[in-house]
C-alpha cells in the first residue's frame, strides 16, 4: 500500500481493497452465496462472471468445475484473475460488459456483481443486453447490486442519494427500486425467478466478520490506523452508508433467458 497513493480521487472499492476488504459487494458473502444457490452451477455448465475483481465469487464458482470465462477491462484487472484460473477450461478475457467477444447462446449463465449500480441508464441496459445475447435460451443471469427502498420514494430522496453516494465512493452510483432493477431485466427479454434484499450495512462491524473473518477485520483496521488519508475516506463512506441506511439495500436477482 504506497503513502503516495491519491486516496481522495480513488474509487471507494478500490480504497477498500487497498485497504484489505477482500468483499466489496452490497449485501456480503451470504447474499452472494444466495446469488450461486438460485443459479445452480453444475460442471456442465459455461459460466461468465463480468469484473470478477478479486475473485471471491469465482473461486466459489470453481468448486463446481464448470467451463469459466471471466472479463475484466484491461491486463493489469486480467492478471490477478489468472493467479486462481487453473483448469483449462477457464480463461479471462480482455474486454467490457456492454462488448463481449462471445458467441451468441454460448452461455448457460451469466452473473455479475456491483458493476451494474456504477453504469448509466444507457449503460445498464446495453450490459443487460449483452448477457441476454450470450445466454443460451433458458440461460440464467444472476446481479447483487445496490438498491434503493420503497421508503425512498415516500421521502423524495433518491436524488439526494445518489449526489452523496457519488461524493462519497467516487464512482457514478446511481442505484435502482427493487421494482426498477427488475422492469429493466424484464424488458430486456428476462423472466424474474428470485429476488432477495437485505441492509446495505457493507462497512458495519457485524456484516465485516460475517465477510472478512475476524483476522481479515484486524487487518483492515490496522491499515485504517496506519493510513490518515485512507482513514477520512473511510470514515466518510460508512457516515454516507449510515446516514442513508433506511434508503439501501443489497438486492440479488436471478432472471432466466427468454
Amino acid at each position: 500500500m504506497s503513502l503516495h497513493t491519491d486516496y481522495e480521487k480513488m474509487p471507494g472499492h478500490w480504497l477498500l481493497a487497498q485497504l484489505g476488504k477482500t468483499v466489496l459487494r452490497p449485501g456480503g458473502i451470504e447474499l452472494t452465496k444466495d446469488m450461486l444457490t438460485q443459479l445452480h452451477i453444475t460442471a456442465n455448465d459455461h459460466v461468465v462472471e463480468f469484473a470478477p475483481g478479486l475473485g471471491v465469487t469465482a473461486k466459489l464458482t470453481l468448486q463446481q468445475n464448470p467451463t469459466y470465462t471471466a472479463i475484466e477491462q484491461n491486463e493489469e484487472a486480467a492478471k490477478q484473475v489468472r493467479t486462481y484460473l487453473q483448469a483449462p477450461k477457464e480463461q479471462c478475457l480482455i474486454g467490457t460488459a456492454e462488448n463481449i467477444n462471445l458467441p451468441s447462446n454460448s452461455a448457460t449463465i451469466v452473473y455479475g456483481e456491483a458493476m451494474l449500480t456504477m453504469q448509466s441508464a444507457k449503460q445498464k441496459t446495453t450490459i443487460i443486453q449483452e448477457a441476454h445475447r450470450i445466454l443460451q435460451p433458458g440461460g440464467l443471469y444472476g446481479i447483487h447490486e445496490m438498491s434503493l427502498t420503497t421508503k425512498t420514494i415516500e421521502d423524495n430522496v433518491a436524488d439526494v442519494i445518489r449526489k452523496d453516494l457519488i461524493d462519497a465512493i467516487r464512482v457514478n452510483a446511481t442505484p435502482l427500486l427493487a421494482d426498477e432493477w427488475q422492469n429493466i431485466l424484464i424488458a430486456q427479454g428476462f423472466e424474474i425467478l428470485y429476488v432477495k434484499q437485505v441492509p446495505m450495512h457493507l462497512l458495519q462491524p457485524k456484516r465485516l466478520v460475517q465477510d472478512e473473518g475476524m483476522f481479515g477485520v484486524m487487518k483492515i483496521a490496522k491499515n485504517v490506523i496506519i493510513n490518515p488519508k485512507a482513514r477520512k475516506r473511510v470514515i466518510k463512506m460508512k457516515n454516507t452508508f449510515t446516514k442513508y441506511e433506511p434508503y439501501l439495500q443489497g438486492i440479488c436477482i436471478v432472471a432466466r433467458r427468454l
